[in-house]
């Protein structure tokens, strides 16, 4: 399974960005995607998954202003992320999970700053 992420960038406190994070290869044995994030300093952090089923999970820090979302006809998981703030500013990384493995992607910057 390979994955690749994009739509990081700057943006202001505030601001939104959507993520995407598109898998190919081996899709069909994919049951959950999902986001981590690691900021300078700090051990990755998961934010949110989402079943092929549909059930999603979020960690506290990121309830009702990120949204995660999953296209499983374009094989793609999204990460819509509202009112951003300073201290979201991390590299973020879409993960595939596959029986007992995971699979990342190479990581996406978002940078949140005035």
């Amino acid at each position: 399974v390979q994955l690749q992420a994009s739509g990081g960038g700057l943006v202001q406190p505030g601001g939104s960005l959507t993520l995407s994070c598109a898998a190919s290869g081996s899709i069909q044995s994919i049951d959950v995607m999902g986001w981590y994030r690691q900021a300078p300093g700090k051990q990755r952090e998961l934010l949110a998954g989402i079943s092929r089923g549909g059930g999603i999970r979020y960690v506290d820090s990121v309830k009702g202003r990120f949204t995660v979302s999953r296209d499983n006809a374009k094989n793609t998981v999204y990460l819509q992320m509202n009112g951003l703030k300073p201290e979201d500013t991390a590299v973020y990384y879409c993960v595939a999970g596959i029986g007992a493995n995971n699979y990342w992607g190479q990581g996406t910057l978002v940078t949140v700053s005035s």
